[in-house]
């Protein structure tokens, strides 16, 4: 038996999730075999074909997969999972949306957030926001996985060319579409645009908190951004207090980062704050409390006050850019 990764893209591009997740799925067992289901997806196909860890790509096309819909995409995914013994996809907004209908199909309990992989029934997952880690052993058949993508490093390309691979064994197999419930409807999808880095992905984060005050003060957060060419993040209390949108939060129901540096202004540091950026390789943290949270996990701490601090902070970027001219 083989396992079954769930490819992420919007159609045209591969999202950089999906190789992390063929690392682990590569851990779990060497035949990896992914998934494209989409609508005019062929380069995506060629993306995943080039993956050197990948021995096969199912690819199915169809309008009915376009938008990545869970009732649409789960009776595809059920129909092939026949073959396979792990059905697998990233633990973000996109594998959380669907494989809980699978695995409720399949009859398998999921496991979710998989951040190590020791055999191929036995996972480590944290819990309890990050602060304890559980050893899970599955006796399903069938296993149901979403791996927490950060913890894993994405999978190397084979420096061939997609057409080049295939001659040598990687292997493309059309799969047909399967009828799809109608008990959903695509309406629309509104995304932010923006030129900074994605959150998830990027080298350098900087986050604001409820420290912050206003939307207004946000402000502060964005021009250093623009000059560390850095993702802007932010905690639950901030997003809740509408500072910002949703989709810059960082946390144990935000996004989940790893940065090279974090940069956490104004944020006390609750624990479901914690949970999603702990394992940043570099933390610096900015806060008028000294007794702040934040400061027990930072490598390096600021005890001043962010109004202070982040215009001198960015008067000193600005020097170094003159001098970098």
């Amino acid at each position: 038996m083989a396992v079954l990764l769930i490819a992420e893209h919007n159609n045209s591009t591969l999202k950089v999730y999906t190789l992390n997740a063929i690392t682990a799925a590569s851990e779990i067992d060497k035949e990896v075999h992914v998934l494209v289901a989409g609508n005019k997806c062929e380069n995506v196909v060629k993306e995943v074909a080039a993956v050197s860890l990948v021995k096969k790509v199912l690819h199915s096309e169809s309008s009915d997969y376009e938008n990545f819909l869970a009732e649409n995409l789960s009776p595809l995914i059920v129909k092939l999972a026949e073959r396979y013994t792990h059905i697998i996809s990233s633990a973000n907004t996109f594998g959380k949306n669907f494989m809980p209908r699978v695995a409720a199909l399949l009859d398998t309990s999921q496991i979710s957030d998989i951040i190590k992989i020791e055999s191929s029934d036995t996972f480590v997952r944290p819990i309890y926001a990050g602060n304890a880690l559980v050893t899970v052993k599955s006796n399903d058949k069938k296993k149901c996985i979403t791996i927490r993508p950060t913890s894993f490093d994405p999978a190397p390309s084979s420096g061939e060319s997609a057409s080049e691979k295939l001659k040598k064994g990687t292997l493309v197999e059309k799969v047909e579409p399967v009828a799809v419930p109608n008990i959903s409807k695509f309406i629309k999808r509104e995304e932010t645009k923006s030129e900074r880095p994605e959150l998830g992905t990027a080298r350098i984060v900087i986050a604001g908190g409820r420290g912050l005050q206003s939307k207004e003060n946000f402000k502060l957060i964005n021009d250093i951004a623009d000059k560390l060419n850095a993702a802007v993040g932010a905690s639950r209390a901030a997003v809740d207090a509408g500072y910002i949108s949703n989709d810059h939060q960082v946390g144990q129901t935000g996004k989940v980062v790893v940065p090279d540096l974090y940069i956490a202004v104004g944020i006390s540091g609750a624990i479901q704050h914690l949970a999603g950026m702990k394992e940043s390789k570099v933390i610096v943290a900015i806060n008028k409390d000294g007794e702040a949270p934040i400061f027990s996990i930072a490598d390096y701490s600021l005890e001043a006050d962010l109004f202070k601090a982040l215009p001198e902070f960015l008067e000193e970027l600005n020097k170094l850019n003159t001098i970098q001219k």
